[in-house]
């Protein structure tokens, strides 16, 4: 199948669908869970949904901080590489409970762990 990454994993349904599931897994991890506290999580999730829209080769409508700018004050209070990979692997649980094929799975992986650096603003 042929065309964006956001296409060929099912559009904006598919979107919808992986970043409600994830924050649910997100919001339920003790050790995660604590960022995002004061978050107004109808905000985030809609943030989120066109973020991944966006670098998944969708409709840019994201208006968005960069990843920088938005986790700047997580990394102040904490944010390191052992939460990162409990986000990173809470993506990769709610793709496969979604049936991802394996490909665009390790694809949108590729893409997650290429944001790490910005993310812990390194």
């Amino acid at each position: 199948m042929s065309g964006s990454l956001y296409e060929r994993i099912g559009g904006e349904p598919a979107v919808d669908a992986a970043v409600d599931l994830f924050y649910r897994k997100v919001l339920s991890d003790p050790s995660i869970s604590h960022f995002f506290d004061t978050t107004d999580m109808d905000a985030q999730r809609n943030k989120q949904k066109a973020f991944l829209t966006m670098v998944f080769g969708g409709p840019n409508a994201y208006d968005g901080k960069d990843l920088r700018a938005a986790h700047a004050g997580l990394v102040s209070r904490g944010l390191n590489e052992t939460h990162f990979g409990a986000v990173a692997g809470h993506l990769q649980a709610t793709l496969q409970e979604l049936g991802v094929a394996e490909d665009l799975t390790a694809e949108v992986m590729g893409i997650a762990a290429s944001t790490q650096d910005d993310v812990l603003n390194r």
